[in-house]
């Protein structure tokens, strides 16, 4: 059975930084793509960084320079480092596995100024 589970959110003020991470289970996060989505109150849940199963890497134009997708294999382990935060990245953030496709149950990362 797979299993994902965030970590690392919290609050932080304006231009600060966290970590989220995203424990798998039941997969190998090496062989898979993977997503960090938010979703901020009273908007739709929005893409916020994909990596692909061959480590290739995009970002949503608003977390672009700022926040940073990664893996480690040895953890089986999704990061998402997220730098230079604003009042605007607060949201609910959920780690995804695209194929079969799994959520988790989410991490509330709240930016004040």
């Amino acid at each position: 059975q797979v299993q994902l589970v965030e970590s690392g959110g919290g609050l932080v003020q304006s231009g600060g930084s966290l970590r989220l991470s995203c424990a798998a289970s039941g997969i190998i996060v090496s062989s898979r793509g993977m997503d960090w989505y938010r979703q901020a109150p009273g908007k739709e849940r929005e893409l916020v960084a994909r990596i692909s199963r061959t480590g290739v890497i995009n970002y949503a134009d608003s977390v672009k320079g700022r926040f940073t997708i990664s893996k480690d294999n040895a953890k089986n382990t999704v990061y998402l480092q997220m730098n230079s935060l604003k009042p605007e990245d607060t949201a609910i953030y959920y780690c995804h596995l695209l194929f079969p496709e799994y959520w988790g149950q989410g991490t509330q990362v709240t930016v004040f100024s």
